[in-house]
């Protein structure tokens, strides 16, 4: 798709701007329209991680079954073209970077669609079952797991589109780095606060207050963390290798002053004690 010109009016960014939401629009309208038909499929697919942990689906009103396709075949769609929306998003800001910044695009992009499905599918094989498994296991010898529809299907879409935001967070902590807004001596000294910082966000991102989703999702965020931190040392090893020397130069400017110092203030008290 076309990338627009660096130096527009705020009238044509505007309406570029506009161009590209239409765009976005437009293709989700679609996918919409095609995933409505295809949700008893996909509701199907959606509870196979579960299936052993509730004896059935209901509908508690007649409007609830076409709230749940309607809500499924959105989600879906925004999942099926993230993609492009990350595409246009990305193509709108693309011509404010500077051309050795413009190289990253291409990657960020394939990075960050990558990502996200890794995401998507981290929890639809890993995160679903325990999570309900724990839930369920509440239930046990006091009411029969009877999966309402409407709740079910909101909270496997929300389990799984916050954990493919959540593994965006390789994305922002390499770019925190590449473009120095965070130094990567200061991300690696810090980590206790960081890992503290994921614990919280793991809480606030699962829908739900299962401790044991909390911690898978704290897990692979650390995971990813670390990951990223590697990919950044190893992508940037000659800038770490250069902010390194630089920081042990400085120090040991600075130590060379204090003695500096220290020797000309002897100096001038012997002279004074000799006076």
């Amino acid at each position: 798709m076309p990338i627009g010109p660096a130096r527009m009016p705020l009238m044509d960014h505007l309406g570029e701007l506009r161009m590209r939401l239409v765009r976005i629009v437009v293709v989700m309208i679609i996918a919409i329209c095609v995933f409505y038909l295809a949700t008893p499929t996909i509701i199907e697919f959606l509870f196979l991680p579960i299936n052993d942990l509730v004896s059935s689906v209901i509908a508690l009103d007649p409007f609830e079954a076409f709230s749940v396709r309607l809500s499924v075949s959105l989600w879906t769609s925004l999942i099926a073209c993230s993609p492009i929306i990350i595409w246009q998003i990305l193509a709108f800001f693309l011509p404010a970077l500077k051309p050795s910044e413009r190289k990253w695009f291409l990657p960020t992009f394939v990075a960050a669609v990558l990502l996200f499905v890794a995401g998507v599918v981290f929890c639809y094989l890993v995160i679903l079952h325990p999570a309900f498994q724990f839930f369920s296991d509440q239930a046990a010898g006091m009411m029969d797991n009877t999966a309402r529809a409407q709740s079910y299907v909101d909270i496997i879409l929300k389990f799984e589109l916050g954990f493919g935001f959540a593994f965006e967070l390789p994305l922002i902590v390499f770019y925190l780095v590449i473009f120095n807004v965070v130094p990567y001596k200061k991300l690696r000294s810090a980590w206790r606060g960081v890992y503290v910082g994921l614990l919280v966000l793991s809480a606030c991102v699962t829908p739900d207050a299962s401790p044991v989703t909390m911690l898978l999702m704290f897990a692979a965020m650390v995971g990813l963390y670390e990951c990223s931190l590697l990919i950044a040392r190893v992508a940037l090893r000659s800038r770490i290798k250069k902010q390194e020397a630089q920081a042990a130069a400085d120090e040991a400017e600075l130590e060379e002053l204090k003695t500096e110092l220290s020797e000309g203030f002897n100096s001038l008290r012997n002279d004074l004690a000799g006076e």
